[in-house]
């Protein structure tokens, strides 16, 4: 069904270790606008989309955001690794690191679990690709957000890259909602 190639969509090679920029890119692996919860909403929605192209979109479109998910776990990997427990106090992670140790949890950057109410499905396409449209955006704000937040180039990069492609899944959306809002009723 998938051809999975063992590299990431771009390359990432973080250098120093910032605990703090983790924490924050947190958000993007189990928070409410992150790639986990894109990953499931796309997936989920797939199956009421009335034609094959909305179905190979949404499909395209999920199966891309697991490996936005793969390249943020990395990053996360990257700026936390040999943190000493003195370091992850300091960043404010020890209450992740009392029930998981160093190992990756989905949360926001607050610590909040990730739930599936992180997103919806109607069965209605408009409505379905409405709230896709909504969620790139707010992924965009929250990447440009995270951008303001470090001058680390080995950071930067990949956080560039997937800003770009959130605006890229926008337009493909928009695009299919525009075709779908001529020729498809309820």
């Amino acid at each position: 069904m998938w051809k999975y190639v063992k590299s990431l969509e771009y390359p990432i090679n973080i250098k120093k270790k910032d605990l703090r920029m983790a924490k924050y890119l947190i958000t993007q692996y189990g928070g409410s606008n992150g790639e986990l919860a894109a990953a499931w909403r796309y997936l989920n929605q797939r199956y009421t989309m009335p034609d094959d192209k909305g179905k190979a979109l949404l499909t395209d479109i999920g199966t891309e955001e697991l490996a936005h998910v793969e390249m943020i776990s990395t990053m996360i990997y990257q700026l936390m690794k040999d943190a000493t427990i003195d370091e992850i106090k300091k960043a404010g992670l020890e209450g992740n690191y009392a029930e998981h140790g160093k190992a990756l949890y989905p949360t926001d950057a607050n610590g909040v679990p990730f739930t599936v109410t992180y997103f919806a499905t109607t069965g209605d396409p408009l409505a379905d690709i409405s709230e896709d449209m909504a969620a790139e955006q707010k992924a965009r704000a929250v990447y440009e957000n995270l951008l303001d937040l470090t001058d680390d180039p080995d950071v930067i990069g990949p956080l560039l890259f997937l800003r770009q492609r959130e605006i890229i899944h926008f337009t493909r959306f928009k695009e299919l909602y525009e075709e779908y809002e001529k020729n498809v009723t309820k």
